[in-house]
């Protein structure tokens, strides 16, 4: 046998007719879904974080899309739906980034020498001989000046913002009323045994929830009930830190300490010492209670996920994937995790 029929026999040479006629038509058809899926993920990547959004949204939401299914149209299910998570949840999350950047504008543009007490710059000042105070104004006033002369990109950015916002609740739609559609279609084509698909399913199920309710939901709690020691104590610009410390309490353990750590510094230095200590333990007492024993309670209901696998999610997701890597990131490890052990398990069966 010539090393060409051999290579036809085990699909590596299409030449003639019969099995590798049939390899070719088969090379053919990957070769054209491959150029399809690469210009389809040109259409995506843009608005990458709103479909990833749309799709962690139907996620939580289906199951309150079944049980309104029983007395109304899935249709009307969907659209009442689909309101209630732009009126309870978008909306006010854009309010609350509004918010948040009109404070950090404010951060960027102070000028009053007054907004800081002069004491502990006058100290280091004297003591390493360095204006302190003047290059940290300096700074400020010179980022003011670039995001000024950024208007254009401004204006753009949020109409992106705009588009991407009606993206999502379209999406979020469609997936609400056809997802049992789209999960049946999916199991359909994939080519694996049923009971291992509804077992991958329900551990991926599972790793979403606990990282969803673990550490997004326990992240949402912690850094608002941190964000009152802030209010509590005087410190400046209060609502800026307080979001800040939202999305660093998605990191176990050491997120929130770098915000309130520094905002005790910056209490004793202004003479505050007392506020200091109090806003301290405050911090270290609702920051412990929830990585101690609300974090893993949560979480060790749905998932076993280590620590290390949110952390490594976390920042690695944020620089793949932007603000929604925070969610996802995490995500994705913990269902490789699940993944491999569905693998492992029945690998032999297969």
């Amino acid at each position: 046998m010539s090393w060409p029929s051999a290579l036809c026999r085990q699909g590596l040479y299409p030449a003639g007719r019969g099995t590798c006629a049939v390899n070719r038509q088969q090379g053919t058809l990957l070769v054209f879904l491959a150029v399809l899926v690469v210009l389809s993920a040109q259409l995506v990547l843009p608005y990458l974080q709103f479909v990833l959004l749309a799709l962690l949204l139907a996620f939580v939401l289906t199951p309150l899309q079944r049980r309104l299914e029983s007395s109304l149209s899935p249709l009307v299910s969907a659209l009442t739906l689909v309101i209630l998570a732009l009126l309870g949840g978008i909306l006010p999350l854009l309010v609350v980034l509004g918010l948040v950047a009109e404070d950090a504008r404010r951060v960027l543009e102070e000028t009053d020498t007054d907004a800081f007490p002069p004491e502990p710059f006058d100290s280091l000042a004297e003591e390493f001989g360095v204006d302190l105070e003047g290059v940290i104004f300096e700074q400020a006033r010179e980022l003011g000046i670039g995001i000024l002369e950024r208007g254009p990109e401004l204006v753009a950015g949020a109409t992106h913002i705009a588009i991407g916002v009606g993206l999502t609740l379209f999406l979020l739609y469609y997936l609400l009323k056809d997802g049992d559609r789209l999960v049946a279609w999916l199991e359909d084509i994939l080519p694996l045994p049923p009971r291992i698909q509804r077992e991958l399913r329900a551990d991926l199920s599972d790793v979403t929830w606990a990282v969803l309710a673990g550490h997004v939901l326990i992240a949402a709690l912690e850094g608002p009930i941190a964000g009152l020691g802030l209010f509590a104590t005087g410190i400046p610009n209060a609502t800026l830190w307080t979001a800040v410390m939202i999305v660093l309490s998605l990191i176990p353990l050491v997120g929130a300490f770098l915000v309130w750590g520094p905002a005790s510094l910056y209490l004793f230095l202004t003479g505050e010492p007392t506020l200091a200590v109090g806003l301290a333990i405050y911090s270290a007492i609702v920051v412990g209670v929830a990585d101690d024993y609300l974090r893993p309670l949560v979480v060790d209901r749905f998932a076993d996920l280590s620590p290390a696998v949110i952390i490594v999610g976390v920042l690695g997701g944020v620089t793949a994937f932007g603000l929604m890597g925070l969610f996802f990131g995490p995500i994705l490890l913990g269902a490789l995790v699940a993944t491999l052990s569905v693998f492992d398990e029945h690998y032999e069966s297969l």
